[in-house]
């Protein structure tokens, strides 16, 4: 029986938006709020160590008003371990970070960083956090993710949608989608909560919406630009349509 597929919507971009001008608006918050009007099933929000978007005080807002699931995407750091342990999201998604990167580049070393990771994952499970980590659909990295405990893990589709988005490239996309479904795989195979995410749009959606044993996509940055167009409420209505036709076709097939 193929598994329901939850949409995180990431309001990340509409506090980059907030804090060009440096002021209130728009409210990332807000958003949130409307995203759930709209139908998505969590919200995701990264708070970078740099904090060029959300802002602690999103955390702090999203923490205490939200009513949907609130994922909090952050880098294995002593730092951000202490803002989820005195938040307590519903789940903390690691991710790798560097400063002088545009948007995450790819996914974390699980193999290369066991300790750490162990480390992070303990002690957010503890606090009643559910870990996922952020990872390229490789079966080293899955492997390793199952040694440290992560319950879940969250398959970077981002080559996937740079070889759709560049024209002509039909093999690449084909090779990268193929990772992808691999990688989904391996991780139901290894007992792990498989999600998807990074650079999904309705172009790119429902390949990895139609693979059956990811059960969540989290998406943000094209939902936020197609928002300036059509409207928030819109563009995700769309995408969520969008993935409830793919997963359809993937049951009747």
């Amino acid at each position: 029986m193929t598994q329901p597929l939850r949409l995180g919507v990431n309001i990340d971009h509409v506090a980059t938006i907030r804090n060009a001008r440096g002021g209130p608006h728009p409210d990332p918050v807000r958003a949130a709020h409307l995203a759930e009007r709209a139908g998505a099933d969590g919200i995701t929000a990264h708070l970078r160590e740099d904090r060029r978007h959300i802002s602690d005080g999103d955390i702090a807002r999203l923490s205490g008003e939200l009513s949907l699931p609130l994922n909090l995407e952050m880098a294995a750091t002593d730092e951000m371990l202490a803002v989820a342990v005195r938040h307590r999201p519903h789940a903390a998604c690691l991710v790798p970070e560097k400063r002088e990167e545009v948007t995450t580049e790819g996914g974390l070393d699980v193999d290369g960083q066991r300790e750490l990771l162990t480390r992070c994952v303990g002690e957010l499970g503890t606090a009643g956090v559910r870990v996922s980590l952020f990872i390229d659909p490789d079966p080293r990295q899955l492997e390793a993710a199952a040694a440290v405990s992560a319950p879940v893990v969250e398959l970077h589709t981002g080559a996937y949608c740079d070889a759709f988005h560049a024209h002509g490239d039909g093999a690449a996309m084909r090779r990268e989608l193929d990772r992808l479904i691999a990688g989904a795989r391996t991780a139901a195979e290894l007992g792990l909560e498989c999600h998807a995410g990074h650079g999904l749009t309705y172009g790119t959606v429902k390949p990895v919406a139609a693979l059956p044993q990811v059960v969540e996509l989290n998406i943000g940055h094209f939902l936020i630009g197609e928002a300036i167009f059509t409207g928030l409420d819109a563009s995700i209505r769309q995408m969520r349509a969008l993935m409830d036709e793919a997963r359809a076709g993937a049951a009747v097939a």
